[in-house]
């Protein structure tokens, strides 16, 4: 990947890390003598609202969320070729992931560290936000300040899958990190909320402090296994972590704020052990948290994290730890760092489109659709889609500016893609379920039978950007594949143009 010299007024240092849905970059701020990690949408994801909604719906998210915890977004922007970017704080010291690589943290530190993260959560359910992916790789670390240039802040990355509670029944897309998700995240009729939150910090714990590496297995139904704990944790943490990791929700303490108060508890009734600014070892000592974890005493080297969950870790990667540098957890605050959604598709330019505009139609691969007058299309592959051979499945985008349409909101457009392993794992409405617009209204979902499709429709109408957008899945019988279309209709159209758009969108050739 080439770097880019400048992304707006910043220059760009080096690569930070790269996900599946954005790249992070260290960029510079000449003039206020500052670093910042600036995250891009990934190109091949361009083209999908939903997924462009979500990215800017965090950068607005965080910048709303006013907070000593909360992470500040300095900006936003577009690039010229119509993705956006958020311009965020650098978190420099890099994952509890890469630590935990390195072995266990001292119980102490684990034990406050944990009451950390549940503190930053709090925030975010204070305001009424659920996160949906508390794990060791959301967890990061940021230098503190020159007044002390040895302690660090405790920070929670990937705000990508935070989903505001109020909006909470109509997000049903599978979300979050095999081990760390809740039961229910897996169900496509569930309601998520801060206790799926509880559920992760729950297993987090149970990572940091237990004696043997907690079950990978998805949880099944009944009593939470005992957890046999490290020693120096008190044995009462063991009841709260086995309650925060109930199977049923209603089980569980309702929130991270309820948890972080437990543990208090537990841990010793007549004090507050999450209240100190530094963390303490033995006999008070500071303990070094980059070292301490590690079986060989060295400085962790912070690590390039890759995945949608390891962005911002990866943007507080990279940094050349100085020697014997002590690192002192400061627990009096800690911030919130982003990164971006998953669940969605999109399109990836260059991909497989074989047709030309002509005769008022475009084919890529299978797909051959009717183009309305004045529009064009290119051919692409639907990112994050792969068939039972490993490739991409394919998709094209058309609109009267197709490289343009997603970028800029006065333009009207669709994206098509089709399917076999999403129609061997929902049916069309299935789907459509897992893709709703938070800030939009749905109108109630229509069929309609188009090209010998039956299509399933939903409509929705928006307050910001495009007034309309219209989500439709069908099953394409010949093929066996799901075809699905993303439609931004004109804002002049009709009630029929969706039909009629639908009508013209063909699949050929023998299934796969």
């Amino acid at each position: 990947m080439t770097a880019p010299q400048r992304i707006g007024p910043f220059a760009i240092e080096r690569l930070l890390g790269v996900g599946s849905f954005a790249t992070v970059w260290l960029g510079y701020d000449a003039v206020l003598d500052a670093r910042v990690a600036i995250k891009v949408l990934a190109e091949n994801w361009s083209h999908d609202l939903r997924v462009r909604e979500r990215f800017l719906d965090e950068a607005r998210l965080l910048r709303r969320l006013e907070h000593e915890r909360l992470i500040r977004v300095h900006t936003v922007g577009e690039l010229p070729d119509g993705r956006p970017y958020a311009v965020l704080a650098w978190a420099d010291g890099g994952s509890l992931r890469d630590r935990l690589a390195t072995g266990d943290l001292p119980a102490a530190i684990a034990l406050r560290l944990l009451g950390e993260v549940c503190a930053g959560v709090a925030v975010l359910h204070r305001h009424g936000v659920v996160h949906r992916d508390v794990t060791p790789g959301n967890v990061l670390f940021r230098s503190a300040g020159p007044d002390d240039p040895d302690a660090e802040q405790v920070l929670i990355a990937d705000l990508g899958l935070a989903k505001a509670l109020a909006a909470a029944s109509g997000l049903t897309a599978r979300a979050g990190t095999p081990g760390y998700m809740a039961p229910e995240q897996d169900d496509p009729g569930a309601v998520v909320d801060t206790r799926a939150d509880v559920y992760g910090l729950g297993r987090l714990g149970i990572r940091l402090l237990a004696a043997e590496p907690p079950d990978a297995r998805p949880p099944r139904p009944g009593p939470a296994p005992d957890v046999r704990l490290r020693a120096g944790v008190p044995p009462a943490v063991a009841a709260v972590l086995a309650r925060a990791t109930a199977y049923h929700p209603a089980d569980r303490y309702p929130d991270a704020a309820a948890l972080r108060a437990a543990l208090t508890r537990a841990t010793d009734p007549g004090e507050r052990p999450f209240a100190p600014t530094r963390a303490s070892g033995p006999a008070g000592r500071p303990v070094d948290v980059n070292r301490a974890g590690g079986p060989t005493g060295r400085p962790v080297a912070p690590t390039q994290a890759g995945g949608p969950a390891g962005l911002i870790a990866a943007a507080g990667s990279g940094r050349r730890p100085r020697a014997r540098r002590s690192y002192r957890l400061r627990l009096a605050g800690a911030a919130v760092v982003s990164a971006v959604a998953v669940g969605a598709v999109g399109a990836e330019s260059g991909g497989v489109g074989s047709g030309r505009p002509g005769d008022g139609t475009y084919t890529a691969g299978p797909l051959t659709v009717a183009l309305p007058a004045g529009w064009s299309a290119v051919g692409a592959t639907w990112a994050g889609q792969y068939g039972a051979d490993g490739e991409p499945e394919p998709a094209l985008v058309m609109s009267p500016q197709p490289r343009r349409w997603a970028a800029d909101p006065r333009l009207p457009g669709a994206f098509v893609g089709l399917s076999a392993t999403t129609a061997a794992r929902t049916t069309p409405a299935g789907f459509l379920a897992e893709r709703t617009h938070g800030d939009c209204a749905p109108a109630p979902a229509r069929t309609t039978r188009q090209a010998g499709v039956e299509w399933t429709v939903v409509a929705y109408r928006c307050e910001r950007d495009r007034p309309s957008i219209v989500e439709s899945a069908g099953l394409h019988p010949a093929r066996r594949a799901l075809v699905y279309v993303q439609i931004a209709p004109p804002t002049d159209s009709g009630p029929d143009f969706v039909d009629t758009l639908l009508a013209g969108v063909r699949v050929t050739g023998p299934p796969r």
